[in-house]
């Protein structure tokens, strides 16, 4: 059947196109609530002042972290002071941290070092519901964004633009940067429970933003191998080029751990992966060509002091 004329998100649910190792990498995420009307580039065509929101982008992106504007679903009268989070994805050090500004000009003293802002244990979701970069990110994305505020109402948002609209609903499940993509207004309350529970969803995640493709697409096989759901399972411990398009990466496991060879091929013929795309583009995906045991270090044996 022909996708030609179909959104984005629906033509590429009719191609099958992969949702592996398709998170955006990153250490972390700003975030900064910003209520009403977001244009396409949200961080300079909102009501946050433009000259701000393009300082901000810039200083994250000099911390690797990810710029997101964020709203709560519905229609709400805009707060006197809002808020913004500091999150850190970082495997082992994962946190989020929330203040609250006034004045737009207080965030650029906004401290990223982590050192600003109250912690929080809380998990938080975000629901990319950006309809001005892609009209698939509204259409799918406002439905799952009021069911789980309805089951969650403190710890839901709306954000702006996160990648993948062809995947989309897309919600990010933080402190850890989790991705996931073709969520719906069905099963995104058993998404959240099980984060909450601290393991992953497997038909759905895309990839931990703290970890490039290659490596989701590694951990994501060898969770399926292993059935291991855990949020901080099989983690990518290093990566090294085995070839043109190829890739070993190695994987924490006990008692040795995982080498996974992970193989960049396109996904299928090439097709308009968004819906404000205007030329052709090959999907990508992962294959996976061999996982095996990383054999365990030898000790070198002791060196001989030399003849006196």
């Amino acid at each position: 059947m022909t996708t030609r004329g179909l959104r984005c998100s629906f033509a590429a649910e009719m191609r099958g196109d992969p949702l592996t190792g398709t998170a955006a990498p990153a250490t972390g995420l700003l975030l900064v609530e910003q209520p009403g009307p977001w244009g396409r580039l949200a961080l300079i065509q909102s009501r946050l002042d433009p000259a701000v929101g393009a300082a901000l982008s810039t200083r994250a992106v000099g911390e690797d972290l990810r710029a997101l504007l964020i709203r709560r679903p519905g229609r709400h009268p805009a707060p006197g002071r809002r808020r913004w989070a500091l999150v850190d994805c970082t495997p082992g050090r994962e946190s989020m941290r929330w203040g609250t500004f006034g004045v737009d000009a207080e965030l650029l003293d906004l401290p990223l070092d982590g050192t600003a802002g109250a912690p929080s244990d809380d998990p938080c979701f975000l629901v990319c519901t950006h309809g001005r970069h892609d009209a698939c990110c509204a259409m799918r994305g406002r439905p799952v964004a009021s069911a789980l505020a309805a089951w969650r109402p403190d710890q839901v948002w709306e954000c702006s633009h996160v990648g993948g609209d062809r995947f989309a609903a897309n919600l990010l499940a933080l402190p850890h940067g989790l991705y996931y993509g073709r969520v719906d207004e069905a099963n995104v309350a058993q998404v959240a429970a099980t984060h909450e529970r601290g393991q992953v969803t497997p038909g759905l995640l895309r990839g931990r933003t703290t970890y490039v493709p290659v490596e989701q697409a590694a951990q994501q096989h060898a969770r399926a191998l292993l059935g291991e759901w855990g949020i901080n399972a099989l983690a990518p411990v290093a990566l090294a080029i085995a070839g043109r398009g190829t890739w070993r990466v190695r994987l924490a496991h006990r008692p040795h751990d995982l080498v996974v060879t992970v193989r960049s091929v396109p996904a299928g013929p090439a097709a308009l992966l968004t819906c404000a795309a205007t030329h052709l583009a090959h999907p990508p995906a992962f294959v996976i060509d061999a996982v095996h045991p990383r054999p365990p270090t030898r000790p070198r044996p002791p060196t001989r002091p030399p003849p006196a």
